[in-house]
Formats: structure tokens, sequence, C-alpha cells
């Protein structure tokens, strides 16, 4: 009888939200792994920068931290949106609670605005697209009413965060002689060895790659 229902009828609204929580907790999964590769990327980004740095090419060094400056940036916005997908959970499962008394699932101006926040997030924003549309039509949410997608990082606040992050391990490198860090390695050229060239283009490719997902 059950599964005649569910033919004519559709789900229930609890099998409804239970089938959300699943698939929030599979993004929340998707988002661990994009969070492990971007701390494994930035790890080989850090080294190098501090090699470059080491050897006087702090030209070099920039543009590596500038993508590092980037993936950190994506790691805490990896970081907000899981906590996201975790309160969007909790109110599923105040939604059920409410549903054994109403018998029915109540509108929720917090779900929505999780939702909308994190359908800027390019990583999640399908599956997000397409469980907000279920909700709305679930009663559980208005109409959509921003899908514009996070704005890129403004360059000239990269370019002096980057700045910052080569100064730290120029610091580091120099024992806290900050002051005299334009003359580390100052005679050194500037990347003149192919394979380390190579390395830098694609540890900068792997992290661009990363954030691009």
């Amino acid at each position: 009888m059950q599964s005649i229902n569910r033919f004519l009828y559709g789900p229930t609204p609890e099998e409804r939200v239970r089938t959300w929580q699943q698939k929030l907790r599979a993004e929340s999964r998707q988002l661990d792994r994009e969070i492990r590769q971007l701390d494994q990327a930035m790890a080989t980004a850090r080294a190098s920068v501090k090699k470059l740095a080491t050897k006087g090419d702090t030209a070099s060094a920039r543009i590596l931290a500038k993508e590092l400056v980037r993936s950190k940036k994506q790691k805490e916005r990896l970081h907000v949106s899981k906590a996201r997908l975790g309160s969007i959970g909790v109110q599923l499962t105040q939604q059920l609670a409410m549903l054994k008394v109403t018998g029915s699932l109540q509108k929720s101006t917090e779900i929505m605005k999780l939702s909308n926040n994190l359908i800027k997030l390019p990583a999640i924003s399908a599956a997000m697209r397409e469980m907000s549309m279920e909700m709305t039509k679930a009663g559980i949410m208005g109409d959509m009413v921003d899908d514009t997608l996070a704005t890129l990082d403004d360059e000239e606040e990269l370019d002096e965060e980057a700045d910052e992050e080569v100064d730290k391990v120029l610091f580091d490198i120099t024992d806290g002689k900050l002051g005299q860090a334009g003359t580390v390695g100052a005679e050194l050229p500037s990347l003149e060895d192919e394979e380390e060239a190579q390395e830098l283009e694609r540890t900068r490719q792997r992290l661009n790659a990363l954030l691009s997902d």
C-alpha cells in the first residue's frame, strides 16, 4: 500500500526531508575532499614560495603567493559552506519534529537564506539549486531571489596579500631580519633552470584547477 501511495502521490514529506539530509551529507563529504586537496596543493605551493624566496627570486615567489592567497580564501569559503550545510541539516531535523505535530512541512526563512548563500558557491551550486527547487515545491521555501555567483577577489587586494605572504617567508628565512631580505640571494639569476620553471607552473596550474572547480 505504501509503495502504491508513493507511486500515486510521490514521496511523503518525511521521505523528502530524509532524502535532502542524505544529499546534504554527500555535499559535505565533497567539500571535505576539496579542502584536503587544497591543503595538499597549498603545502606544495608554500614550499615553492620559500624555495624561491631563498634563491632571491621574489618576483616569482609573489606570482605563486597570489595563488596561495586565492587558495586560502577559497578554503575559508569551503569551511563556511560546510557549516551552512550543517545548519540546513539542523533546520531539517526541526522540520521533522514539527511535521509530527502539524502534519506538514513549515516555511523556513533560515533555510532559504542559507540555501541562497550556498547557491553562490560554484562547487555545490547545481546540487543546492536542485534541492532548493524541491524545497520550494514542498512549501519550505519561497522563490529564490539571488543566484548570482560569488564575485572574484579584487586583484589589488590580492597583490597586497601576496606581498605579505612572501614577506612572512622572507622574515623566516632571514631569521627575522626582514630589512635585509632584499639582499638574500640577490645576485642569483631568476628561474633560469627550466625544470624549476616548469615545476612552478605546474604548482600554479594545480591551484588554479582547484579554484575553478
